[in-house]
């Protein structure tokens, strides 16, 4: 068989490997390249509960919505330049969110929109301690996330902004509890995670984005917090195919 023939023969085998998978997602494909390199792992669930995905297919995240309500306490960490999912959790349940997000193109732009006087915008982002971190800004214009690690998509410049822990803020906010918090914060997420598990606090869902896509963040960093929530009580019921937002709820309010 020459070149030409087996480049043809082998163009046609995965033309139709492709054909018989075009319905699996190709997030979920490239995830699974992932693993085999040692990039990337998977993980079972922990519960089988009902979810939705409230947002868009940018901002989206999945969500037991049967323990949510009007009265829920809702946090909503790294907001960027989108809240598509805090707009359908307001309209589903009519529902007040806390929005946070320290950098200044995010608060910005939320200051020249429109938005529901039910979402409300904190100038500041969630860390394990009080004070400034140190973010990165990012080096396209076109991109808003500012990480706290230094790497390809960022620049030599930074910029300090205001953090704030979990337990301060819903001290400063009077809240007692919360029912849900999503976290999408550029790689405070595991210190954030070891600090709140150190304390009372227990919300009850957890949506959370784990940043070891970074080539100095390891998934070793993610897997002790995944293990660390669980120890504190948390099940995980939903990952994204990308392999990055994960979906936890406290177990006693799993209704199991």
């Amino acid at each position: 068989m020459s070149r030409k023939e087996r480049q043809a023969l082998l163009a046609m085998c995965q033309f139709k490997v492709v054909s018989k998978m075009n319905h699996f997602p190709v997030q979920k494909l490239k995830r699974y390249a992932k693993c085999l390199l040692g990039k990337d792992f998977l993980q079972k669930y922990d519960c089988k509960i009902s979810s939705e995905r409230l947002g868009d297919d940018y901002g989206g995240w999945h969500v037991h919505t049967e323990k949510l309500s009007a009265d829920s306490i809702i946090y909503s960490f790294g907001i960027g330049e989108d809240i598509s999912f805090d707009l359908d959790l307001i309209a589903k349940y009519n529902a007040h969110i806390h929005g946070f997000d320290p950098t200044p193109e995010s608060n910005q732009w939320v200051a020249d929109n429109n938005f529901p006087d039910s979402f409300m915008m904190h100038e500041y982002g969630l860390a394990d301690r009080d004070g400034t971190i140190t973010f990165f800004t990012p080096k396209h214009p076109d991109l808003e996330d500012y990480t706290l690690l230094e790497g390809s998509t960022t620049i030599e410049d930074a910029v300090h902004l205001p953090v704030k822990r979990l337990t301060t803020v819903m001290k400063e906010l009077g809240h007692d509890h919360i029912d849900l918090l999503k976290m999408d914060i550029e790689g405070a997420e595991f210190g954030v995670i070891e600090d709140f598990c150190n304390s009372d606090i227990r919300p009850g869902q957890i949506l959370v984005e784990f940043h070891h896509m970074f080539k100095n963040i390891s998934i070793e960093k993610t897997k002790q917090s995944l293990q660390l929530l669980r120890d504190s009580g948390y099940g995980l019921f939903y990952v994204s195919n990308s392999g990055y937002e994960y979906s936890f709820i406290y177990q006693d309010k799993a209704g199991a």
